[in-house]
This record gives C-alpha cells, structure tokens and sequence, in this order.
C-alpha cells in the first residue's frame, strides 16, 4: 500500500492591491472623492499658469507683494493637496500604472508652475536692505512677516532669473535617482520564498524580512538575511550608480547655490550649525562601548558562537512574544498618549479607527516600510506594513501617529505659510509618542511580568541602538560620501563597501562577525537618497528622551510646552522652538543623556537574564 503523503502547504504570498479589505486602507475620500475629481482638481491647477505673472515687476510695492503671495498660496495649497493624493497612490502600489501616470502629470504641471515664476525670488532678492526693512514691516504684510524672513535668508543663493529657470527644469532630472532606487527594490526585486520554523513557505519581501530577523530560530534568520542581501548582491553595481548620481546631484545643487558644501546647504533651512552634527557624532563616537557591551551580551544570551547581522533584531525574551492586532495596537498607542490630555487622544483614536487615516498591511507594489502624509487640513495619513507578530510595529505606529497629530495639530494652529515643521522636529513629535508608549508599558503590562518587562527594556535598547548610534553611523557614511565626491573621489561599488565596512568595525565592535553582504546595506537604505536627513532621528530621540521625562515626571507647564511645540509647526526656527519646549540641541547634555539611559537599560537587562 502506497503511503499517503500530504500536500504541501500552499506558499503565503504577498497579496495583490486588489485582494486588500478596503476597511484595512485608507480612506482618501476627504482629499478627492474620485479619480475624476482628482483629474478635475489638476485642470484646476493648469488654470493657474500665467497667473502670477502679473504680479512680475511689483513685489517692492506693499499691496502687490501681498497680493501676489495670496494668489501663490492659492497656488500651493492646490498643488500639496492634488500631490498627497498622487503620492498616497502610487505609494499604496507602485505598479499601479495609472497612479504613476497622474503623478508624473502632475510634477510635469508644477515643474511648469515652477518654471514660469523663476523670477520672483530673484526680484525679491534684488530689493535693497533698506528698502526690505520698510516693506517688510509693512501692516499690509503682517501674516507674511516670518514667511518674508525665512526667504530673505536665501538671498546670499538665489540665483538669477534664468539661472532660476534651469534649476526648476532640472529638479525632475535630478531627483531621479530616488524613482531609480525606489521602482528597482520595492517593484522590481524579487527575494523568492523561504521555508519558517513550521517548514511553511512564505513570500520573502520587505516586510516579511522584518517579520523573519525576530524568529528564534537562527537557521531561519540566517537563510532570510543571506537570500535577501542576495537580490542586493545581484544588483550592487546599479545600486552603487543610483546612490553616486543622488550624491553627485546633491553636490551640483550645493555648488550651483554657492554653499560651502552638501551638508552645508543641507542644514541651512532648519539653521542647524554644522558644529551640531559633529558634535553628535563626537558625542556616540565616545560611547560606542554600552553598544558594544550590548552586542556581547546578546551573544551570550542567544547562545551563539558568532553574532552576525541577522541576530540583532531576535528578541532576547522569546516567552514574552506575541501577537497584537492593529485594533489592539491602535488601542495600546491612544491610552500610551494620555499624559497629552483628552483632546490629543480623542482626535487620535478617531484616526486609527473608523476615520481610516492608516493603510495597514503589505500589498504587493506597496512602498516599503512606514510614513505619515500631509497636506493643509486634510487627513495626515499613515502608510503601513503592519504584522501582528512584530511587536515593533505597534511601536512603528506609534511614531507615525506622533507625526500624525504634530500635522493635525500645527495645521490647525498656523497659517498656511507657517504650518508645515522641519523634519527635525518632525522626528522629536514621533519618537516622544515611542517614549510614552515605553513607559506605559512598562508601568502597566510589563509591572508584574518579569519577562514581558525584559522585553520592553530590550525593545528601547534597540530603538536607541537604531534610532541614535546606527542613525549617527549613518549620518558619517552620508558626510563622508558627499565630502568624496566634493574632493573628486570616484564613488564606485567598491568605494562604498570599503567606506562602510570602516563604519560597521568602528560601532559595531569585536563581538560582530561582519559577513561581507552587510557592507551592501549602504545601498538599500532610502533615506541615503534625501540627504543629511537620518542625523535628525538622533537628534530627535534625544530631544523626545528629555521632553517626555519632563512631562511623565509631572514637570509644571511641560505638557503645555509641549502642545506649544506641537502646534508652533514651522513658525520659529526648530533649535529655538525645542529650546521654548524646554530642551537645547545645542548642548550635549541632551545626547549624553540619551546615550546614559541606554547604558543603564542594559545593565538592567543584564541583571535581569544574563
């Protein structure tokens, strides 16, 4: 008698954007009801070429100034909503073919738009500094005043009219190497199936990557990480061309703005010295050795003979793993948030539910990873790729709600041309909601159970690991590749393994074995293609560290310094508006801080298992 042998189980793929429940996506009704109204809202923006031209040859005048910022705030507020939108879609799946086309339409009309008032920052540059002072503080004026400041600093790269033209023709052109990167790795790659602990295969993407590094089984973390680097390997010398055009884009937009340099012309809008961004470095540099100790004991406690790349994210308290709906985890972030008062909680529990700010889970096509969008006063949405046995992604949640209500609130406190915040301080809102969420945990569910305990105080081990030191080796490798290429170093595949293999020994320490795909993450990092932009998580894990001991310890007027932070959205420049809050970025007292709790977290967890 022939044996039966049972059919193998069928492989868990990534589902296609169509086989989504509609109620696990976002609602994107409130921005534009249909395709068609989308459609009708850019013919509405094609109706406003020409419009500002009327306005060229009068901006030292007073009433035409205001004027023509009314008609170009009309503008604007157009073209944000009519981008949200574009941008939500093709984010949601990125072979949806239509979503791309309204896309590129759209950057085509505003590249136009862009193109035709070339001349009003050179006109309004050209204004003398007397003439300035007295139009500036025009009554007429009153509402532009912080928007005139902020443009009159420009005036040292501002180019002239024709050279204006060009630099709005070539925007497209050099922002193409983020599409590159971003069609290549998130519609392109293909990592093939894997088998898990049960023998079960499933899809390998992005997310299930995520998923897969937190499995306790080595063989399965290991087999994960090497066939996902594999599709990278295959594609390093495209990568590596990709990610030196962005760095070589960047450096011809310093230079043709007469910045000292990249990272300079960088950190000139949020006023940030460059001093700060070395002195953060400085700062992790002298405290790479909790980081190391960490490393050593995460060894010990997981029983390996070498630690290497796909360890790091396991849970060292495999007892306390679980599985959280997104209900849940919606629930746990709005109770997290009730130090922030009943308001900021009512309007939070209304967008995780049934206002449908979230796009929960992984399709197929769906950009990878998290963010939260927003245009003025409409729903701040959040991209998701949420996973139910990924504890970090309640914590994910949680930061894009932070950015979510910083953008609820500040639209609704500012005007237009004052409302939209730095990214820097973007980052603070976000990760202070990540250290509300800590702390009620480990207040409430965590109080009684020692390992559920254990896990939480690993969990912010790591989002300090990856949030301050990795975010800080990060931001050298970006200041060394820029700084290559201003000197005229060829930045080949081979320049960028070698240039990050010096980071991951420097941080990472004696303890990691550095398998040689890992110098390939320099080339699947998204962020390396907006540049100068990861030090701001360090700087914002810090600031959020010290804000939130203040309002938890029940400081007087913290929480009322903190809704002033949140609502002062873009109005005052963003070390002033942290220093009104309550906490200076320019002093190292914040990082030094920051980098003393993850040192005494791991003494703690040390205590606890080791």
């Amino acid at each position: 008698m022939i044996p039966m042998v049972a059919p193998p189980a069928p492989v868990r793929k990534v589902p296609d954007r169509s086989e989504v429940n509609p109620k696990d996506t976002w609602d994107l009704s409130p921005l534009y009801a249909s395709e068609a109204n989308w459609e009708m809202g850019l013919e509405e923006l094609r109706g406003q070429l020409g419009r500002m031209a009327k306005w060229k040859g009068k901006l030292g005048r007073a009433e035409d100034l205001a004027a023509a910022l009314e008609e170009e705030r009309k503008i604007d507020l157009m073209a944000e909503r009519l981008g949200q939108y574009a941008h939500l879609r093709v984010a949601e799946d990125g072979g949806d073919g239509a979503a791309r086309d309204r896309a590129m339409r759209l950057e085509h009309l505003t590249t136009q738009l862009a193109e035709e008032t070339a001349w009003f920052l050179p006109e309004l540059m050209s204004i003398g500094d007397a003439a300035w002072t007295d139009l500036a503080q025009h009554p007429r004026l009153a509402e532009w005043q912080g928007r005139l400041e902020r443009v009159r600093r420009y005036r040292p790269h501002v180019l002239g009219e024709g050279e204006e033209r060009l630099m709005a023709l070539a925007g497209p052109a050099l922002g193409g190497a983020d599409e590159i990167f971003s069609q290549l790795t998130n519609v392109d790659f293909r990592f093939g199936t894997v088998k898990d602990e049960d023998g079960a295969e499933m899809e390998l993407s992005h997310g299930t990557f995520a998923s897969l590094l937190q499995r306790q089984s080595a063989e399965v973390r290991r087999t994960a990480w090497k066939q996902y680097y594999t599709e990278f390997e295959q594609h390093a010398f495209s990568l590596a061309a990709t990610l030196a055009t962005s760095v070589k884009g960047d450096v011809f937009r310093a230079k043709a703005r007469r910045h000292s340099g990249a990272r300079a012309q960088s950190l000139f809008p949020d006023r940030v010295p460059e001093k700060v961004y070395d002195n953060l470095v400085a700062a992790v540099r002298k405290n790479l050795q909790p980081l190391q100790r960490y490393h050593r004991l995460r060894k010990k406690l997981l029983g390996l003979k070498e630690l290497k790349a796909a360890d790091l994210q396991v849970p060292l308290v495999p007892a306390a793993g679980r599985k959280t709906t997104f209900e849940e985890a919606a629930g746990m972030v709005t109770t997290a948030c009730r130090p922030l008062g009943d308001e900021y909680q009512k309007v939070l529990e209304e967008g995780l539910g049934k206002a449908r700010w979230v796009d929960r889970y992984e399709n197929r096509g769906k950009r990878s990873g998290a963010f939260s969008s927003g245009s003025y006063r409409n729903p701040p949405y959040i991209l998701m790729n949420y996973r139910e046995d990924v504890l970090s992604d309640v914590y994910t949640l949680a930061h894009e709600a932070g950015h979510s209500m910083h953008t609820w609130m500040s639209h609704r406190a500012q005007a237009y041309q004052d409302a939209h915040y730095p990214i820097l301080l973007a980052e603070v809102a976000s990760t202070f909601n990540e250290e509300l969420l800590t702390h009620h945990l480990l207040e409430g569910p965590a109080r009684e159970d020692r390992n559920l305990r254990a896990y939480i105080l690993n969990r912010q081990i790591d989002d300090i690991r990856g949030t301050l030191y990795r975010q800080v080796m990060f931001a050298e490798f970006e200041h060394r590749i820029h700084e290559a290429e201003e000197k005229g170093v060829a930045l080949t595949l081979d320049f960028f393994r070698i240039c990050y293999r010096e980071l991951l020994e420097a941080y990472l320490g004696e303890a990691m074995e550095i398998e040689a795909p890992l110098e390939l993450e320099c080339l699947r990092i998204p962020h390396f293609y907006s540049a100068f932009y990861v030090y701001k998580y360090a700087i914002g894990i810090s600031a959020a560290i010290a804000l939130s001991r203040k309002v938890l310890a029940g400081d007087a007027g913290a929480v009322d310094r903190v809704h002033g932070f949140l609502r002062s959205g873009g109005s005052r420049p963003p070390l002033e508006t942290l220093r009104v809050a309550g906490v200076d970025m320019e002093q190292p007292a914040p990082v030094e801080a920051a980098l003393g709790l993850f040192s005494q977290r791991v003494e703690e967890l040390e205590r606890m298992l080791a």
